[in-house]
């Protein structure tokens, strides 16, 4: 939230895209930045990507544009089986 500079009250908008979640900030936006400095992700939400309670996620905030991805597990399953696919074919190179 820092790097992102926001604050608590920021209105968000937040939407699904290729199994990421995106948040960004939003004049319009339905959700917000809690008193404590947390983006809570509504049952809804957590629903598009599978995401139960105690699942981890992985976050990237891009300051540049100022957007937060978050990466649930699934897409981080996909993630790294393309790498390991990927390095499996250039080892047998």
């Amino acid at each position: 939230m820092t790097a992102l500079g926001w604050g608590p009250g920021l209105r968000l908008s937040i939407r699904e895209h290729g199994g990421l979640i995106f948040v960004g900030a939003d004049r319009q936006g339905v959700f917000h930045v809690t008193k404590q400095g947390h983006v809570r992700l509504p049952a809804v939400v957590r629903q598009w990507c599978g995401l139960v309670a105690g699942d981890r996620v992985l976050l990237a905030a891009d300051p540049a544009i100022g957007r937060l991805v978050l990466h649930p597990p699934a897409s981080l399953d996909v993630v790294v089986a393309r790498v390991h696919a990927e390095a499996i074919k250039g080892d047998e190179a």
